[in-house]
């Protein structure tokens, strides 16, 4: 068996012919326009041309995957991004949300063969919120790297 190759990603990370669509969360608006801010900034610095960036909002993370299912078939993207934030609560809704908005997240992701990046974050406070903001940037970088991965596989 083949040992996996470990190198540089430079190439990987180059978004010049990518078209990208991030799907992002309004609750806690207030938080998931920083981290929209910065997967827009990682993605111009990724060299996605702008208007190959197509960015919707939906009101929170239940919505984002049938927002993302809906972008996929239409064909038109090399990688989605899901941005979110999920603070934990006084009631059970929390782990609803969050375990329903992942696994409709990486459904997408299996059913249309499309790499999804999930930027939902799920947070006990909103300290940690503001902490981890960066998760757009991030998302950015997975989303080009996982669509160059899979044109170069041929998937």
């Amino acid at each position: 068996m083949q040992q996996a190759r470990h190198r540089d990603n430079t190439a990987m990370l180059n978004g010049a012919d990518l078209r990208i669509a991030i799907v992002q969360a309004r609750f806690n608006v207030h938080l998931t326009d920083r981290m929209a801010e910065a997967c827009l900034d990682e993605l111009r610095t990724l060299g996605v041309p702008s208007d190959a960036v197509h960015h919707v909002t939906v009101p929170g993370a239940l919505e984002v995957p049938q927002a993302l299912s809906a972008l996929a078939e239409s064909g038109s993207f090399d990688a989605l991004i899901a941005l979110g934030c999920v603070i934990r609560g006084d009631t059970y809704h929390f782990e609803l949300v969050c375990n329903t908005s992942a696994a409709g997240v990486q459904q997408v992701a299996l059913d249309f063969g499309l790499p999804v990046a999930n930027g939902i974050i799920t947070v006990d406070t909103e300290e940690q919120a503001i902490s981890r903001t960066d998760k757009g940037a991030e998302c950015a970088r997975v989303a080009v790297e996982m669509a160059n991965l899979l044109a170069e596989i041929g998937a």
